[in-house]
């Protein structure tokens, strides 16, 4: 079994169609393969993907490598993904099956609170994010992947990040608002983490207050 690390967090008619969301993606990694696969979600909101058959290993090794993986046990000085779970003066709590906490001058992302961080680099909550564990002996910090990442998304045309939404409820979102022509793509952060590519000379802010309407959902803008 591989327990993804990308959280499915929402309720009611929305969580149905984040289930066949994820079963989708989950076909689309391993369906080709000689594989029989079952998904279910953990008390903690991580899915679960039970793979049998000849592939099960190739299989495995695809969704592990797609979406990270939540392990029982953390090796100090290894890199795991955990999902933003909270923030504070102190650093940001990540889930990775057991909260992390990422002291805020081991974030990497320059000055600022944690909160103007979250704020400049368009962070939102539950986002998928790639850390180095430091055990008991030194602290956690980002990943120097997820520090470019991150830095990247400020050298680009501008994007708008959004959570609670499935990639396909996003497009659906800015298609509806008239927007399509504004964007270069929906780019998948997590299953219901996602990130508006802007075009050039599309306002990123002048896009969320366009969308912001019609998704319940927490966005935030990266201005370039």
């Amino acid at each position: 079994m591989v327990v993804l690390a990308t959280k499915l967090y929402v309720e009611g008619d929305a969580r149905d169609r984040s289930m066949d969301a994820l079963r989708a993606l989950v076909d689309n990694e391993v369906g080709e393969l000689d594989v029989e696969y079952d998904i279910g979600v953990r008390h903690d909101d991580f899915p679960t993907v039970t793979v049998e058959g000849p592939d099960a290993v190739a299989a495995r090794n695809v969704l592990v490598e797609e979406y990270g993986e939540i392990l029982p046990q953390l090796e100090a000085g290894e890199t795991y993904v955990g999902t933003l779970q909270r923030w504070d003066d102190e650093g940001f709590v990540l889930d990775a099956g057991q909260h992390v906490r990422i002291p805020a001058d081991q974030l990497g992302l320059g000055q600022g609170s944690p909160e103007q961080i979250r704020d400049r680099f368009g962070i939102v909550q539950h986002l998928p994010m790639r850390f180095v564990y430091g055990g008991d002996d030194e602290p956690s910090r980002l990943a120097d992947a997820e520090i470019d990442r991150l830095y990247d998304w400020t050298r680009g045309t501008g994007r708008l990040n959004v959570n609670s939404a499935t990639r396909g409820e996003v497009r659906a979102t800015v298609n509806r608002a008239g927007h399509a022509q504004d964007i270069v793509t929906v780019e998948r952060l997590g299953l219901l983490e996602q990130s508006v590519v802007c075009r050039e000379g599309t306002d990123p802010p002048g896009l969320l207050a366009s969308v912001g309407e019609y998704l319940p959902a927490e966005l935030k803008c990266v201005v370039p």
